[in-house]
């Protein structure tokens, strides 16, 4: 049953009692539920909408609650099940504890290419990438011509120079630098649709085109295919994530063989014989 909720001030804040909001069969709903819910100096108005929203939510979700709770199987055994959660939550939480002050984060470049060595035919490209140079600018952008100059060459280092700092003040978004990879899927959605894809592009491709609104100018430097093995450049994030989590599994064990050890020393632990057992 909802009970309808006039515009008032925050009880929770104005010492007005507290307020029965809903019931649904036999769990209620009051005020005092919603606690740090409500906006500093929330107007009347303000606190009956939050109010309104929060009790349609949750008479919904007590609702389906209800309906659950009537269909559970019988082979079901919540109580196991909550304590297998709860002890999964306490374990997750003390691991993250032991990891965080133990845990050595530093990978050295060494390491990381020893590791990428080992590993690399587990990291083949799934689409398509490529360095290249980009640029989209407003079409009454000043001095198109000298940008124009400047594209041509860009092996000019003093060019090059000039088109960055060009494209820091007047460009929309730009990429003016060789040494990083980007996915062709992720290019192609900065240009007009269907300039570039996976199926058209090629090294050393080159556009100029221009919309409605914008000037794109793209360039492909050099280009890796899909199935081909990716640098490390490309993967070093991903690679570093590996390397981290083995540390991070590593140093548990160690930590819980340490404590077996020591709780063992201590006759805390005590392992019965099978034939104790029986």
């Amino acid at each position: 049953m909802l009970l309808p909720v006039a515009a008032c001030k925050n009880p929770l804040n104005t010492g007005v009692p507290d307020k029965l909001l809903a019931t649904v069969f036999n769990k209620s709903l009051y005020v005092s539920n919603m606690e740090d819910m409500f906006p500093e100096n929330a107007s009347h108005q303000d606190s009956a909408l939050v109010i309104n929203a929060y009790t349609d939510r949750w008479v919904r979700e007590q609702l389906i609650m209800h309906e659950a709770e009537q269909n559970i199987p019988k082979d079901l055994n919540i109580d196991e099940l909550v304590q297998k959660y709860r002890a999964s939550l306490i374990l997750n939480s003390y691991e993250e504890q032991l990891t965080t002050k133990g845990l050595d984060t530093t990978i050295s470049e060494p390491e990381l290419k020893a590791f990428y060595e080992r590993n690399k035919e587990q990291y083949q490209l799934s689409t398509p990438i490529v360095h290249c140079y980009f640029l989209k600018i407003m079409k009454s952008t000043p001095q198109p011509d000298s940008l124009q100059k400047w594209w041509n060459n860009p092996k000019s280092a003093d060019n090059l120079i000039k088109m960055q700092k060009y494209a820091q003040q007047y460009s929309k978004s730009f990429i003016l630098e060789d040494s990083s990879w980007h996915r062709v899927d992720d290019i192609a959605i900065l240009l007009p649709k269907g300039t570039v894809s996976s199926d058209n592009i090629s090294e050393g491709k080159e556009i100029t085109i221009k919309d409605e609104n914008f000037l794109y100018y793209f360039r492909a430097l050099k280009m890796m295919n899909q199935k081909e093995i990716a640098p490390l450049s490309f993967i070093k994030e991903q690679a570093s994530k590996f390397i981290l989590n083995q540390r991070k599994q590593q140093l548990l064990e160690t930590k819980k063989q340490e404590m077996y050890d020591a709780e063992l020393k201590k006759n805390n632990v005590k392992i019965l014989p099978l034939s104790v057992i029986r």
